[in-house]
């Protein structure tokens, strides 16, 4: 069993697991890894908390959706149409997904939900990014994986999912929406089962609950947040990249005690790794890709590093 971490800032807190990180710094290191077979060699409860975006069975991250998306013709993303002569990035179109994509994503939100319990300590916060249409699928696979469903947390922001009239009849049903405009999306929020009360959980492994704003302000469920600013995106241009001004609040609340290390198994361009610098958090993110590992490298100090406003927590 892994020792309980001690206050965060420490770098002596962050494990050694055996495997030379690709990147690494006082608070942060970064593995070129599959997280399933990275996390089954991992020590048992030797993480506290895991903030994570996951590419949903990676079936949007495909070789054969990946060349789509570069070339702009179908397939799982979609390039929303310009508004105020703007381009938009694109998007994955999950209404496409079939049957059996979602019995994939059952199955790879299942086996990641059993690694998380058996890598976490007792009482460890998952946080799990989602989207509205799959957010379900994500919750029920994760708890069936040994976690326990705590609820949800709505980032609200404007996105360009939605609102449109029906594909190639849009004069015909001019005042017809297919889908409600997205105004929010969720992000699924599970915990590792508790050993013993909350009380006794926090005091053996710094666990259980989450990390408030102030004495009089708890963490809430409800974030106001814009789209993710040019400016970070020129830093990390990755299709699925979110605000540092909304990724620290909730890596911040993620550790109770403000004590532990925050997981990152699907870590992208490093937003979370970053998040966690920032705040003062020791972090470890796995990421497959070659390309995005080496984004995430040049990225998590300069992100980390970036001055942002938080909307607030609503």
């Amino acid at each position: 069993m892994a020792r309980k971490a001690g206050r965060a800032g420490s770098s002596a807190e962050v494990p050694t697991i055996g495997e030379v990180p690709v990147f690494i710094d006082n608070l942060a290191r970064l593995y070129q890894a599959d997280c399933f077979e990275w996390l089954e060699r991992q020590p048992e409860q030797s993480v506290h908390a895991v903030v994570t975006d996951p590419p949903y069975g990676l079936i949007e991250y495909s070789s054969e959706e990946q060349v789509k998306l570069l070339e702009g013709r179908g397939g799982i993303w979609r390039v929303p149409p310009s508004f105020d002569g703007h381009r938009r990035a694109p998007l994955p179109r999950f209404t496409v997904l079939r049957q059996r994509d979602h019995d994939e994503l059952r199955h790879f939100f299942q086996r990641l939900g059993a690694l998380l319990r058996r890598a976490a300590v007792p009482g460890a916060n998952v946080i799990v990014a989602s989207n509205p249409l799959l957010a379900h699928i994500v919750a029920a696979a994760m708890v069936e994986g040994g976690l326990e469903l705590r609820g949800y947390i709505a980032r609200l922001v404007m996105t360009m999912r939605g609102g449109d009239r029906p594909k190639n009849a849009h004069e015909e049903f001019a005042d017809v929406s297919v889908m409600p405009r997205s105004m929010w999306e969720p992000w699924v929020v599970l915990r590792t089962p508790l050993e013993g009360r909350v009380q006794d959980n926090l005091r053996k492994w710094g666990t259980g609950g989450f990390r408030r704003i102030s004495k009089e302000r708890p963490f809430g469920d409800v974030i106001r947040s814009g789209p993710t600013p040019v400016s970070e995106r020129r830093i990390a241009p990755h299709p699925s990249l979110k605000p540092q001004a909304i990724m620290r609040q909730i890596v911040r609340a993620s550790l109770p005690l403000g004590e532990g290390i925050v997981l990152d198994p699907f870590a992208g361009s490093g937003s979370t790794l970053a998040a966690a610098c920032a705040v003062g958090y020791p972090s470890i993110g796995v990421e497959r890709d070659s390309r995005f590992v080496a984004m995430a490298s040049e990225a998590i100090p300069r992100l980390a590093a970036l001055r942002v406003r938080e909307e607030g927590n609503a």
